[in-house]
Order: structure tokens, then C-alpha cells, then sequence
């Protein structure tokens, strides 16, 4: 992949998300419930702590892991059922190329309904 400054930002966006995803959904075997205290790397300022058992909580973490997030990061920190589940709304709330990088490799888990195409 070409990542030169010449490369199209989008296609830079798509290789850098593309070159984090798990090979498969399943292998997301991160916590369910309780708290959660991410790394700096992922979130260098503000907030740190996130509840698992609150849905907001949950999905400003999801969110935040889904950006900024390593290859080991999104293994050890999302669980493959919660992110289906929140699917319909996380993919409104994160970046196009995330969406599109992630529903290109697990359209059988990520398929939405027509309703849930468009981005909010």
C-alpha cells in the first residue's frame, strides 16, 4: 500500500484502520461488564475510565478504542457481542473509513438495516 504524501488521505485512513482489524470478529474477547481504565496511548487526555455497564460509557469507549486503538487494543479491550449490538449507533458516531474498513471485512456481523445506512 502506497502511504507516501502523494497517496489520497482516505485511502492512507483505510490502510492505517484496515492494518489493525482482527482476522476474525471473534477474536474481540475484551470485558463485558465493569470498568475499564484505557491506556494513554489510546486516550492521551480527559477522560481514562469508562463503565462497560453503562451504555453511553460503553459506547464513547468503543468509539475512542475503534480510532485510536492498536491491533492488541482492540482484541484485549472490545468484545465481538457488544460490538454488534451497538453497531446501528457506533456507526453513526465514528469515522466513514472506520465504518467502511470494518463492514467491508464483517458484513455478516455488521449488516444494518436499510433505516441504518445513512450516517447521522
Amino acid at each position: 500500500m502506497d502511504t507516501t504524501p502523494t497517496a489520497p488521505r482516505a485511502e492512507v485512513l483505510r490502510h492505517r484502520y484496515r492494518s489493525r482489524l482482527p482476522d476474525r470478529l471473534q477474536e474481540l474477547a475484551g470485558p463485558v461488564e465493569g470498568n475499564l481504565d484505557l491506556p494513554l496511548h489510546i486516550v492521551w487526555s480527559g477522560r481514562t475510565s469508562y463503565s462497560l455497564d453503562r451504555p453511553k460509557s460503553r459506547m464513547t469507549l468503543y468509539r475512542t478504542v475503534l480510532a485510536e486503538g492498536l491491533s492488541e487494543d482492540l482484541v484485549a479491550l472490545l468484545h465481538h457481542r457488544l460490538l454488534t449490538e451497538q453497531w446501528p449507533v457506533l456507526r453513526r458516531l465514528i469515522s466513514p473509513y472506520i465504518r467502511e474498513v470494518w463492514e467491508d471485512a464483517f458484513p455478516e456481523a455488521l449488516r444494518t438495516s436499510p433505516a441504518d445506512t445513512t450516517a447521522a
